[in-house]
């Protein structure tokens, strides 16, 4: 029986959110809305928009090496469990594709048919100036090609000398270490400039071994999976190792900024505890040009950038061995990624599959802000993106020869757009913005073929593969965005925010391209961690969605306390949803082969957030802060619900300021998980309540971070973690040994002590 949110639970806290909770008038928050202002750079805040930066952003990062965590104290804000460097960040029960992603300005693309590289990803926390979220009503200057909104990421901006000065030059060291999984970041940034010059250096390294469940969770017991080289309590393939190079040069004279990024990651390691892979390789450079310039008649702003991938994958330690015998699939003199040669009896370890995807993308954008007189502000712009993907998987065991399996072979995926905005202050206490994006999407890609090329191949791929080439590949999508929103202040106290927006994605390349239902083959392209086998869908249509939203704001005029409530509403024609595969047998408790397809389905639901200061006395001010996030969703064709919809959730957290210290105790209480996507046997989470303590001490130069994170070592399951796939046989879809068992989900992290350490210079 789940643990849940009780009725009692949930007006108390929901009447603790109404009164709003305290924070020190002077902190930047997420949600202020004199962080805001009219500009090409940042646009208005509008409904369900927020803004991560300042102290919220610094204590924010401590203990965490994955920047999608960093919005969880965003209203609205979810995340799809993946790597320890790669969550997905979910907008109102949307998410991955369905939400665009800027990082300092790119459209950048997961390439990975289970999506372990996305754009988050390549930006170490350290290295975050700000974050923007746009959930569901989004300006179309920064929607398009999503139907979640958008979340833009920016590095800090570069620094210059103060006229007169002749140099600058300043730096920063920090770093964490966390007790569960031994994990720790080190990162650095150092900057030297000129009035007119700027040159900055940021270089972040982050690694950790796998981390342990809460409770009494053993591997062995709970999940039928017998791998004999992990503890019992220990959560598999969930280690990782990163490494992120910046350097940005800027120039500026007069009115006019030109900024040059170039980056470097390299990731050897990160291993998925809710996909069959993992990912061994991951290495991408990017190069971003920037200008931007003031002028009588408003701002220019343009850019081009190009990124390329390397990405491989292929079974990590914990997946390559499991106990077996000679008729297992191992096999004698095979190589371990770990050293240890296979045997015909005892351990035994898989042949492995090597996965190989490369990837570039190139992309422009030319955007203007023109003053039309100083109530009126025209905003026009045009975006180009070009995506090209190669995904291939060479032989290495029994059926995967002679040959190479191409999953896409030179996919092409290329956007262009147009866009046009409107605001406007027609009273005092009126502003409002019209705004409509063209955008087409032209997609195609080349012959594939399956390793084996002969009749008798196995998994039917010599006719699917011969089906598929004969198609025409070659599709086109003319798809048009309008966003309508508008904001009233009645007072200084009291603000009403309302929009509509209508907002279209076209499929990616591998929901429209991947062709076999092998049940190896299929398995290996999964998206959302659920264990199933996905085939995509050429004929698939683009999603649209309509969505309405209100956000009301209440606050005093000191901003000493304040509340905000948000509710939307989202109904999506053509959602990209999952059916069984037409021909395979479709089979409840178990994974399965599943097919993309177009549906209807809605969303909606109400996020609260507020602060409330409690009291000060000689032990300093007292306050509460509360979050509370509520979304439903449901396939409107079957009545079957949307997959990975965070449950009703609150986190509540009471705070305490004193000179240099600033400590909370924070309460989190998530309902238990039991709406499920039925097609793909999603399984179910119980309730959990987790207590985690954090504190710090702040001198000028100088911040020190510690707490303990689940502090009771509560064991709980991740609602959007996913099916647990961490260990064990995982290239059979179910095999019959035991060594992998549907019905498990993938358990969170054990009490863990972390502690950090930032210098500035």
């Amino acid at each position: 029986m789940g643990h849940r949110l009780h009725p009692l639970t949930t007006a108390v806290a929901l009447a603790c959110l109404i009164a709003g909770a305290w924070h020190p008038a002077d902190a930047e928050t997420a949600t202020e809305l004199s962080e805001i202002v009219v500009s090409a750079q940042q646009p208005e805040a509008f409904p369900g928009s927020s803004l991560v930066s300042g102290r919220e952003l610094e204590a924010a990062r401590v203990g965490t090496s994955d920047t999608a965590r960093l919005l969880l104290q965003v209203p609205g804000v979810s995340l799809y469990g993946a790597g320890g460097v790669s969550s997905l960040p979910a907008l109102h029960g949307l998410a991955d594709d369905r939400v665009r992603v800027k990082v300092d300005g790119q459209d950048l693309v997961a390439s990975c048919p289970n999506h372990m590289n996305p754009p988050l990803s390549y930006l170490d926390p350290s290295a975050v100036g700000s974050l923007k979220v746009y959930a569901g009503i989004v300006p179309v200057s920064l929607a398009g090609d999503s139907i979640g909104g958008s979340i833009i990421a920016e590095s800090p901006p570069p620094e210059f000398a103060v006229p007169g000065e002749k140099y600058l030059l300043k730096g920063e060291v920090g770093g964490y270490y966390q007790s569960n999984g031994d994990g720790y970041n080190a990162n650095l940034s150092v900057s030297a400039a000129t009035d007119s010059l700027s040159i900055r250096y940021q270089g972040a390294v982050a690694k950790s071994r796998n981390y342990q469940a809460g409770g009494d969770f053993k591997t062995s017991t709970a999940t039928g999976r017998l791998n004999h080289t992990l503890p019992l309590d220990v959560v598999g393939s969930t280690a990782y190792d990163s490494r992120n190079q910046n350097l940005d040069l800027a120039w500026k004279t007069g009115g006019h900024l030109i900024e040059a990024q170039i980056g470097y990651q390299d990731i050897p390691e990160e291993l998925f505890p809710n996909q069959r892979m993992d990912m061994l390789g991951n290495e991408e450079k990017n190069f971003n040009l920037i200008y931007t310039g003031d002028f009588t008649w408003g701002n220019l702003k343009a850019q081009v950038y190009y990124e390329d991938v390397d990405h491989f994958m292929d079974f990590g330690p914990d997946k390559r061995f499991w106990y077996g015998t000679a008729s297992g699939p191992g096999g004698t003199g095979m190589k371990s990624v770990v050293g240890i040669p296979c045997s015909p009896i005892g351990p035994t370890c898989a042949a492995g599959m090597p996965m190989n995807t490369e990837s570039n993308t190139v992309g422009a954008s030319l955007q203007a802000d023109i003053d039309l007189s100083a109530i009126h502000l025209l905003r026009l712009g045009a975006e180009y993106q070009g995506y090209n993907l190669d995904d291939w998987w060479s032989p290495s065991g029994a059926n995967m020869w002679p040959g190479t399996f191409w999953n896409i072979n030179d996919g092409q995926r290329d956007r262009l757009a147009l866009f046009g905005e409107w605001e406007a202050r027609p009273m005092p206490q009126w502003l409002t913005q019209v705004g409509l994006r063209f955008e087409q999407v032209e997609m195609d890609t080349g012959d594939v073929r399956g390793y084996n090329i002969t009749p008798s191949a196995p998994g039917n791929q010599y006719a699917e593969a011969n089906a598929f080439n004969a198609l025409d590949r070659q599709q086109t999508d003319n798809n048009l965005n309008f966003t309508a929103l508008a904001r009233y202040e009645f007072d200084a106290t009291k603000q009403l925010e309302f929009g509509y927006a209508h907002l279209v994605r076209s499929p990616n390349l591998y929901e429209r391209y991947t062709w076999s239902s092998w049940s190896m083959a299929a398995a290996m392209n999964n998206s959302v961690g659920d264990g199933n086998g996905y085939v995509g869908d050429i004929d698939l249509k683009p999603e649209q969605a309509n969505t309405f939203s209100l956000t009301f704001a209440w606050q005093d005029t000191a901003g000493d306390w304040e509340l905000k409530a948000t509710p939307y509403y989202t109904y999506v024609t053509d959602y990209i949803d999952a059916i069984p595969f037409p021909g395979a047998i479709w089979k409840p408790d178990q994974f399965n082969i599943l097919q993309y397809a177009n549906q209807e389905a809605q969303l909606y639901g109400i996020d609260l957030n507020g602060k409330l200061p409690l009291f000060k006395s000689d032990y300093g001010r007292f306050g509460l802060k509360g979050l509370l996030n509520y979304t439903k969703g449901e396939n409107l064709d079957t009545n079957d619900g949307l997959y990975n919809i965070m449950p009703l959730n609150l986190t509540l957290t009471l705070t305490q300021q004193l000179g240099g210290w600033d400590n909370g105790i924070e309460v989190v209480m998530v309902d238990s998980k039991d709406d499920l996507s039925e097609v793909r046997n999603e399984i179910e989470t119980p309730g959990y309540t987790l207590f985690n303590l954090r504190g710090s001490y702040a001198w000028p130069k100088v911040r020190i971070d510690f707490g303990i994170e689940n502090l009771f070592d509560r064991m709980y399951y991740l609602p959007m973690g996913g099916a647990y796939l961490g260990q064990g046989r995982t290239m059979a879809l179910n095999p019959t040994d035991g060594t992998l068992a549907w019905g498990t989900a993938v358990p969170g992290m054990g009490r863990s002590f972390y502690v950090g350490l930032n210098v500035k210079f």
